[in-house]
């Protein structure tokens, strides 16, 4: 146990109680909660956008604060800390696929953002760069396919959880995660060789 774990289980037992009153009609904790949830939100925004190989129309900060944004305008009920932060990492992939469709359609097709499904699985293939909206619809055919390897990638890729991390949030094991990574990736990358 190293001297940073109490102060780790400290915060993370604030931020469950901040996202409890929150839940119970504390409108207050707001601005607390997003605070003690930002240096986390913001390793998210960074890892999603520097996989757009510079094409990024928004900064890590702006996709963290637009993010917020959505969260504070709708109800949430927030089970845990966990979900938390894949709900705000499927606001953050819901923003950047609505940018990446802005972007060309003011581009008419032409620049196509890219990404990498690289550091999705430790795997050898190397930085296969693939379009973000087809991405994003060969893996809403995924979900519909298999929810659960839908949500594996989700919280890897979008949401950068570690493997244990994600084990942890769907009530799997890790040797599971693994597996549905691996069979997640494959298909996906399948999905888009075939064009769809």
């Amino acid at each position: 146990m190293n001297a940073e774990e109490p102060s780790h289980i400290a915060a993370n037992s604030d931020l469950t109680r901040l996202l409890r009153e929150w839940r119970d009609g504390d409108g207050q904790v707001f601005s607390a909660l997003i605070e003690q949830a930002y240096p986390a939100l913001k390793r998210i925004a960074v890892r999603r956008v520097g996989n757009q190989n510079g094409s990024a129309t928004l900064s890590p900060t702006e996709l963290v604060h637009e993010s917020a944004l959505g969260i504070m305008q709708s109800p949430m009920d927030f089970a845990n800390r966990a979900h938390f932060f894949a709900t705000m990492s499927l606001a953050m992939r819901s923003i950047l696929v609505d940018h990446a469709r802005a972007r060309a359609a003011d581009k008419r097709g032409g620049g196509d953002l890219q990404i990498s499904l690289s550091r999705v699985d430790a795997g050898d293939e190397g930085g296969l760069a693939v379009d973000l909206l087809a991405l994003e619809q060969a893996l809403e055919r995924l979900e519909m396919l298999d929810p659960r390897c839908g949500q594996v990638m989700h919280l890897a890729y979008f949401g950068g959880l570690q493997q244990e991390e994600i084990a942890a949030v769907l009530g799997i094991s890790v040797p599971t995660v693994k597996r549905d990574l691996r069979f997640a990736r494959a298909w996906l990358l399948k999905a888009m060789n075939d064009g769809g």
